[in-house]
């Protein structure tokens, strides 16, 4: 997108959200991004747009003058950038994905549905793997795309998307489910269903970090193999919290009193070099909530 375009966009986000904060999430930029962007504007324009306070921004007089125009140009633009979308196939293509379970159970499917009311002739191809693997099909070019732990291994153009909080699974009549909160501690010597594949994960390394040493019985990469034998008694386990939601078992949850976070982002060899269908699919990122839906 023109740098210009997108320092208008910033403005106009930056408007109808209230804040800096509120923009960036929504654009997919650092907050520090975004003010930056405007600032830029005020200072070429020798006018200030927004004041700040603490309770967000609002325009100034001279914004107000000026937002009308703003919002003329982006229309146009959009308009402008739909009819070279369409002159360059991006109504027609593939985007190709590599991603692990919580995001392909949660995120896609609100993605998808979104993108495929705006460009229903763009095809998918979802490769499901862990970070290793997602890593590796970004880095060979099987995928265009990935969705991954951060930082990643390898060095990759990044977007940082959520932080997901780690959680106790338990079995309904354990001891440990009469707490509100767990102690990493309490975990010690438990029999304990671990959640790994291939090299350490966050919950091996949350673990080792902490001299806790439980007694692992079972070890596998599948989330609703651990909630299944945990809802059956044969242990407990460390989950993300975005597994947990609409399970179909009968388990307790509960957090950890040291709040323990993955961080998920999307990575790709190259963010510039995106085919148009994949960059039109980057846009579409805001939906992965189900709150986010139009």
């Amino acid at each position: 997108m023109d740098h210009n375009i997108l320092k208008y966009l910033a403005f106009v986000k930056t408007v109808e959200k209230g804040s800096f904060t509120k923009a960036a999430e929504d654009l997919n930029y650092a907050q520090s991004s975004i003010s930056k962007m405007i600032a830029d504007l005020e200072e070429e324009w020798g006018v200030t747009l927004l004041q700040r306070s603490k309770n967000g921004v609002v325009l100034t007089s001279a914004g107000e003058q000026i937002l009308p125009s703003i919002r003329k140009i982006l229309s146009d633009f959009g308009k402008l950038e739909e009819q070279i979308n369409q002159m360059n196939g991006v109504q027609s293509g593939i985007v190709r994905i590599g991603t692990f379970s919580s995001v392909a159970i949660h995120w896609l499917p609100n993605i998808f549905a979104e993108f495929q009311k705006d460009y229903p002739g763009i095809d998918y191809e979802m490769l499901l793997g862990d970070y290793g693997e997602v890593e590796r099909w970004i880095d060979e070019g099987r995928v265009d795309c990935g969705f991954l732990r951060l930082p990643t291994a390898v060095k990759f153009d990044v977007m940082p998307l959520k932080k997901d909080e780690y959680k106790v699974v338990l079995p309904k009549k354990h001891p440990l489910a009469q707490k509100e909160k767990i102690k990493v501690t309490d975990l010690d010597g438990q029999p304990f269903l671990l959640l790994e594949h291939g090299g350490k994960t966050e919950v091996s390394d949350f673990l080792e970090k902490n001299g806790v040493h439980p007694k692992v019985r079972f070890t596998t990469w599948e989330d609703f193999a651990i909630m299944s034998m945990v809802e059956k008694g044969l242990g407990i386990g460390v989950l993300p919290d975005m597994i947990l939601k609409r399970i179909p078992y009968q388990i307790e949850v509960r957090p950890l009193e040291a709040p323990y976070y993955r961080e998920i982002g999307i990575a790709m060899k190259n963010r510039q070099r995106l085919s148009a269908a994949t960059q039109k699919f980057m846009e579409y990122l805001k939906y992965r909530e189900s709150d986010s839906l139009r």
